[in-house]
């Protein structure tokens, strides 16, 4: 399977599943082969087919939405490797590390930082290694993650892609919870829009 992006920095590995185009990510140390699995979305045969080659060391979960715990339980059996998640949320299978802004977790000789960034759901973070960042269902090419019309939420994911995303580099990848691929460069001119729209 040819790499989503691989350097010497990083192998990530994107596996588009289910009806709702959703993305399972597979970050992976080029030099141990260690890697995390973000989001257990669908399909868990093809997720373990995605990540052939890789040693999963843990799961980690961006949030706890129907659309990306449904393979959870069966990858969790298949890997038996514990899963990293927020506690303000409910999984499908015990958490077995609860998730903290500024946590990082180790694979091979990398570390992925977690960054808390609730609005779409309670307990959502995004995951960052180096220059790529697993924003989950927080940030997506063209704005934030659908809050339903609550103005409180909309305003916390706001604030959080303000504060904690929009402060990384513009060359920084964001790698969405559904669909493509884009930058913090190409979306942080887009803010005033979106906080002029609300949604």
């Amino acid at each position: 399977m040819a790499h989503h992006y691989e350097g010497d920095d990083l192998i990530v590995r994107k596996i588009e599943i289910g009806d709702m185009e959703n993305n399972t990510y597979v970050l992976e140390d080029p030099e141990t082969h260690q890697a995390l699995l973000i989001d257990g979305c669908f399909e868990a045969d093809k997720i373990i087919a995605g990540a052939e080659g890789a040693e999963v060391v843990a799961i980690v979960q961006t949030h706890g939405h129907f659309d990306h715990v449904q393979a959870l339980a069966a990858l969790k059996d298949h890997y038996g490797v514990p899963v990293y998640a927020h506690p303000a949320e409910e999984y499908p299978v015990p958490i077995d590390e609860e998730l903290a802004d500024g946590d990082t977790i180790p694979f091979g000789e990398r570390e992925a930082g977690v960054i808390f960034t609730p609005g779409h759901t309670s307990g959502g973070v995004c995951v960052l290694v180096g220059k790529h960042l697993v924003s989950g269902d927080t940030l997506f090419p063209g704005g934030p993650g659908n809050t339903w019309g609550d103005a409180e939420k909309f305003a916390q994911i706001i604030e959080n892609i303000e504060d904690k995303l929009f402060t990384l580099p513009d060359d920084t990848v964001v790698y969405p919870g559904h669909g493509k691929d884009t930058t913090i460069g190409n979306e942080k001119p887009q803010l005033q829009e979106w906080k002029d729209r609300g949604w």
